[in-house]
């Protein structure tokens, strides 16, 4: 019979209270500090959840707008919104979630944006980048 055995894993690492959020803070290693990116979590996490939304109505799990609002518990108005981050040109949603986006740009300047062509979202958000 073979006895239970534990393994213990420890990782050094330091949480630092900010307002609005915890930061997880890694040690340097070898010299070197760890690579930062200041990704907005907000726009990160709703870009997230539109692809998501997008692929749940692509693949049928959801008839409509109206119906996948009701099951995810969210206004149908928001969820529409959120599904405008879909159209965002590849290159502005890849600058989003790597952090290259100017600290001012809010989510609502994004959807605003977001229905016109990719040139001309370039122009009005990549331009700021």
């Amino acid at each position: 019979m073979t006895t239970a055995t534990s393994i213990t894993v420890r990782v050094p690492l330091a949480i630092r209270h900010r307002p609005g959020r915890k930061t997880v803070v890694t040690p340097m290693t070898d010299g070197v500090a760890p690579i930062t990116t200041r990704a907005d979590p907000a726009l990160v996490k709703a870009v997230a959840r539109a692809f998501r939304y997008q692929r749940m109505l692509d693949q049928g799990r959801y008839a409509s707008i109206s119906e996948m609002a009701e099951a995810e518990r969210i206004e149908r108005g928001y969820l529409g919104s959120l599904l405008r981050l879909t159209l965002l040109a590849p290159d502005l949603v890849e600058a989003v979630l790597n952090g290259r986006h100017p600290k001012d740009l809010q989510l609502s300047s994004i959807i605003r944006n977001s229905l016109f062509s990719w040139e001309i979202q370039r122009q009005a958000l990549h331009s700021r980048c």
